[in-house]
């Protein structure tokens, strides 16, 4: 049984006890007091297509079913990126723009610069290292004492492998996913509790960090060195996007959606997957049982955890969803969170079940040409942790409920306890 944590927020309605106009699934407390699920249970099945008029984010539709997520996601033309993906809007005095908020064709251009790091060859050429990597931090893990398995393995795998794939300075890899916590920790992006002047400076000394690697990277290539298959390689020499650092508001956007993308979904996907393992033991003991069934629990973990809660789109012009008119200008966001736990297209979705058939069919990638670019990367980075957790370890036992992330955007752990059982000789 895992022991509750207190708490000083403040207490949330049963889901069914409000009107169900008034229910505002951007609440970020729905997910921070993992509350999340009755709230979106009640709206699926009564208004799968909701209006809220009035929230802190302003008026938005919620899109809660995975079929008609699917319809929005795969449908840029008629919903637009532009000018934002999270469901608040930017503060004007830090301005960004990324290639996830863009429309074709300008998306398509600046994607196609930075595909190639998660291309097939690369990814073979990655697995060892991240194998390494892993062992060597389960290794240095000690045994039969609590510990926080957030900072000591999900942010310190993402942070090596973060600073690997942006040929960052390895001694300074924490800096990454501290800055992504900041770039979607805003109150007006997610209702995060990201204090302005930090955020600021955060993302301010991202930016000059990362500049200096550009005019690094630029020096060494003018000079006749290869170009490496690392992120700021690859945008400082492709003629779309090496004049990036010349657009602020670009260069910052793209630096944050990159680190967001190789920072988020990986942390929770690893921390969520120890917890679905204590809470679902029997599977648990089927996975112990056959280390084969652990690519399928990567996919179901995926979906489950669902790591990023939310995007949002634009409506280019009046539309009809789901007997609703969606007007021109609307703010339309798709509950991945939701859809993925939509019980008329998959069964039992409240359940981990990691033999689950067609369990890569989830949204937590999402669909059509915004569909994530590193999905592979996260899936290995997963699958390779509990190939080596498996290896040495009967039992991570987690020792109470978890602290969530304060957001309705990243769906995620802040700290988690754990003990570790060695596994027997």
């Amino acid at each position: 049984m895992i022991d509750p944590v207190l708490t000083d927020e403040p207490s949330l309605a049963d889901a069914y006890s409000l009107p169900l106009e008034d229910i505002n699934l951007s609440d970020p407390y729905l997910f921070s007091q993992n509350r999340w699920e009755e709230y979106f249970q009640r709206v699926r099945d009564e208004d799968p297509v909701h209006y809220l008029k009035d929230s802190p984010f302003g008026p938005f539709w919620s899109i809660t079913r995975f079929e008609d997520i699917v319809a929005v996601d795969t449908n840029h033309e008629v919903f637009s990126s532009e000018p934002f993906i999270m469901i608040g809007d930017p503060d004007k005095t830090i301005p960004i723009t990324n290639f996830i908020s863009m429309d074709p064709p300008k998306h398509d251009e600046q994607r196609a610069a930075v595909q190639s790091v998660v291309a097939p060859r690369n990814l073979a050429a990655m697995e060892d290292l991240i194998r390494e990597r892993i062992s060597a931090i389960l290794d240095q893990l000690p045994v039969g004492k609590s510990f926080d398995w957030v900072s000591s393995v999900s942010m310190e795998l993402t942070s090596q492998m973060l600073a690997t794939i942006f040929d960052f300075p390895y001694e300074e890899r924490h800096k990454l996913v501290y800055w992504s916590d900041m770039a979607t920790g805003a109150p007006e992006l997610s209702g995060g509790t990201a204090e302005p002047e930090e955020r600021f400076a955060a993302l301010n000394d991202m930016v000059n960090s990362f500049t200096t690697l550009w005019k690094q990277k630029a020096a060494s290539r003018k000079a006749g060195s290869p170009v490496n298959f690392d992120l700021i390689s690859l945008m400082e020499s492709n003629e779309d996007t090496r004049d990036m650092i010349t657009r602020p508001e670009e260069f910052m956007g793209n630096l944050g959606l990159l680190i967001v993308g190789g920072n988020d979904t990986t942390r929770n996907s690893i921390t969520g997957s120890v917890l679905a393992m204590n809470k679902f033991p029997d599977q648990f003991a089927k996975l112990r049982a056959n280390p084969k069934l652990i690519p399928n629990m990567v996919s179901e973990i995926i979906r489950w955890q669902t790591p990023l809660s939310h995007m949002r789109r634009i409506a280019k012009r009046d539309i009809e969803l789901g007997g609703k008119l969606i007007k021109k200008g609307d703010k339309v966001v798709m509950w991945y969170a939701s859809g993925n736990r939509d019980e008329r297209v998959i069964d039992n979705p409240n359940q981990v079940i990691i033999d689950r058939a067609n369990a890569r069919h989830h949204l937590s990638f999402g669909f059509g040409i915004h569909r994530c670019m590193g999905n592979r990367l996260g899936e290995m980075q997963l699958r390779i942790t509990w190939e080596e957790i498996l290896k040495r370890f009967d039992d991570v036992k987690v020792m109470e409920e978890p602290e969530r992330v304060h957001s309705n955007f990243v769906n995620g752990y802040s700290s988690m306890q754990v003990k570790l059982t060695p596994k027997a000789a």
